[in-house]
C-alpha cells in the first residue's frame, strides 16, 4: 500500500485542473490506495456554502481582501474537518486548488501581497503546505478556445474577470513556481487529457520514494 500524500492542482482558468485530479485519484484508487478527491473553495459543507459566495456574491461583490478573508475561513474548515484527518489516517488528498490559487488570485492579481495571504493561513489552517504542487500551464489562445466552449460565454464572479487580471494571475503561479522547485511540478498541459495525465504520473514518481 502507498503511503498517502497531499496533493494540489492548481493553474488558471481552463487548464485541465479538474479533470487531472480526478484522473490521478482513478489511478491511485485502482494501484489500491485510500484517496479523497475534494476542491477549493469548497469540500466540506462549510466551505461550500463560502463557494457560494464567491463565486455567486451579492450586490457588487467582495473586494480583495474580503474575497481574501472568505477563501480563507473555508479553506480553515476545509483542513480542519476534512483534509487532516484525511492525512492522519493514511489518505492521499487530492485538490483542485488550495492555498496557492489565494496566492496567485489574491494575493498577486487582487493586490493584497504573498505576506497577508499566508499570514491569513498561519492563522486559519496552521500553514499546511501539499507535499506536490501540480501546476498546468496551458497557452492564452488555447485556454480562451477551452473556455468559450466550457463556458458558453458565462462564467462565475471571478472566472470571469478581465483579461489582465488573469494574466496577472499566470504570472504568479509560475513565479512561486520558480521559487518552490521541491514542492512545484509544471506540467505542459496540452494535449489530450490521458497524454497530460501520463505527464502527471511520470512527475510524480520522485515524491513517492519507496512506497510504490
Amino acid at each position: 500500500m502507498m503511503a498517502g500524500k497531499f496533493i494540489a492542482f492548481e493553474g488558471g482558468e481552463g487548464t485541465g485542473k479538474s479533470t487531472q485530479a480526478r484522473l490521478l485519484s482513478n489511478s491511485l484508487q485502482s494501484a489500491g490506495a485510500d484517496v479523497v478527491l475534494t476542491r477549493e473553495p469548497g469540500g466540506t459543507p462549510g466551505a461550500e456554502a463560502i463557494r457560494s459566495l464567491l463565486l455567486d456574491p451579492p450586490g457588487d461583490g467582495w473586494g480583495a481582501r474580503a474575497e481574501a478573508l472568505l477563501f480563507a475561513a473555508a479553506r480553515s474548515d476545509h483542513v480542519e474537518k476534512l483534509i487532516r484527518p484525511a492525512l492522519d489516517r493514511g489518505a492521499w488528498v487530492i485538490t483542485d486548488r488550495y492555498l496557492d490559487s489565494s496566492r496567485a488570485y489574491q494575493g498577486g492579481a487582487g493586490g493584497i501581497g504573498d505576506d497577508a495571504v499566508l499570514g491569513l493561513h498561519a492563522i486559519g489552517s496552521g500553514g499546511l503546505r501539499p507535499d506536490v504542487t501540480f501546476l498546468i500551464s496551458v497557452p492564452p489562445e488555447l485556454i480562451a478556445e477551452r473556455l468559450a466552449k466550457r463556458d458558453g460565454g458565462t462564467s462565475d464572479a471571478i472566472g470571469g474577470r478581465e483579461a489582465a487580471y488573469h494574466q496577472k494571475v499566470a504570472e504568479t503561479f509560475l513565479k512561486m513556481a520558480e521559487a518552490e522547485p521541491d514542492r512545484f511540478v509544471v506540467i505542459d498541459g496540452e494535449g489530450t487529457a490521458l497524454a497530460v495525465h501520463e505527464r502527471i504520473l511520470a512527475a510524480l514518481k520522485p515524491f513517492l520514494g519507496g512506497t510504490q
